[in-house]
């Protein structure tokens, strides 16, 4: 007995330090080759496969654990856009990261709406993939530049205004500003900080501040916001 609580104790910071990955896309062989290319990674577990938004949804309310649901963003029955939105009202400790293609912009632009962390394009390399998951698990948003850019004129959702300030600067200091746009740029913490040479904890401190003077939830919004102007 000794030996097996022993046993217990050394298995527990292991399982702690992995990312918990649940897959979800309709296209069967496209589900096992993404295990087979994550489980690779010694920081990835893959904790259950699903063929559509709400599969998923069954299986985590079922137990199944995950911090990243990676989804497909078409899919029938239930696809990415409406599954996002069933994850996150459900589990919003959950960071979904969707797979697109560059055709599928207002697709995109309603599942960043629902929650999503961000998005990764279909063609890109594995080890690409790898460090998108561990990026939306870290807090950062996942955007890529190029469709960033196709997004501007695509947003439908109105966003809140400031009531005192001039639009140019959206209520926001201009060190706040250089954030929130390099936000929606897609940049990491860690890139903003190293683009304006600042330390990560400032650019932490200058989001919260950014949402909170926009009265916006996360990271994701405000990319949506200063996309929108």
């Amino acid at each position: 007995m000794p030996g097996t609580n022993e046993a217990s104790s050394k298995s527990l910071p292991e399982q702690s330090s992995l990312i918990q990955v649940l897959l979800v896309d309709d296209d069967y062989f496209i589900r096992e080759s993404l295990k087979v290319v994550l489980c690779l990674d010694a920081h990835i577990e893959i904790t259950g496969m699903a063929s559509s938004g709400q599969e998923a949804l069954e299986l985590l309310e079922s137990g199944t654990m995950a911090d990243v649901v990676l989804m497909d963003i078409r899919m029938p029955e239930c696809d990415g856009v409406e599954g996002t939105h069933l994850i996150k009202s459900r589990f919003p400790e959950i960071q979904v990261l969707m797979l697109t293609t560059f055709d599928d912009d207002e697709y995109i632009i309603q599942a960043l709406q629902n929650g999503a962390s961000g998005y990764l394009l279909k063609n890109v390399p594995p080890p690409r993939i790898v460090q998108g998951i561990k990026t939306v698990h870290n807090g950062d948003m996942l955007i890529h530049p190029d469709i960033a850019r196709k997004l501007t004129g695509l947003l439908q959702t109105p966003v809140p205004a400031p009531s005192h300030e001039p639009s140019r600067t959206y209520g926001l200091t201009r060190a706040e500003l250089s954030v929130a746009q390099s936000i929606a740029e897609g940049l990491s913490n860690k890139e903003i900080a190293a683009k304006l040479f600042l330390s990560e904890g400032t650019v932490k401190n200058y989001v919260t501040e950014i949402l909170g003077k926009l009265n916006l939830r996360d990271r994701t919004q405000i990319a949506i916001y200063m996309l929108k102007q």
